[in-house]
């Protein structure tokens, strides 16, 4: 079960980033609990706010918002401090609807994250051939907001 919201230190969650960051990718799909990898790439929940099953007043989804939100901008300041700004990617390309290819499927972590977020902001560490990226998604308006991780090779994100 992914952690549900708590107040949680922007450094407690670097150190969370750090470690998946640093973990090699699996040979196979991989998925443990709030984890999900494969080669080349992983996701991670790292926090959820309650679902919205029971309660989707505009009170209760605003706080879930701007908490989670809180969270990101934690985190987000501290990896711009490690690994310089952060450029914004549009997941939006990644749905296929414009692709010719009746075929076309998204490379992996794009796939799953264009089904939850818009965007995700991606830093490129220094002297690593990994990228970085954090999103807010929500599979549902009734499901719980996540913070998501995402790590993938270089290869796999263009630009």
């Amino acid at each position: 079960m992914p952690p549900q919201h708590l107040a949680c230190s922007a450094e407690a969650l670097l150190r969370v980033v750090e470690s998946l960051h640093a973990m090699p990718f699996p040979h196979t799909e991989e998925k443990a609990g709030d984890r999900w990898s494969g080669p080349g790439y992983r996701v991670a929940v790292l926090v959820e706010s309650q679902d919205f099953w029971q309660d989707r007043s505009s009170e209760s989804v605003e706080e879930a918002e701007e908490s989670i939100e809180a969270d990101l901008a934690g985190l987000a300041a501290l990896l711009t401090e490690r690994c310089g700004a952060p450029e914004a990617v549009d997941l939006g390309p990644y749905l296929g609807f414009d692709n010719p290819d009746p075929d076309f499927q998204a490379p992996e972590p794009m796939g799953f994250l264009c089904g939850l977020a818009g965007s995700m902001q991606v830093w490129r560490p220094p002297a690593s051939d990994r990228w970085i990226a954090l999103a807010i998604g929500q599979a549902d308006p009734e499901w719980p907001l996540q913070l998501l991780a995402a790590f993938g090779e270089g290869s796999a994100l263009p630009g």
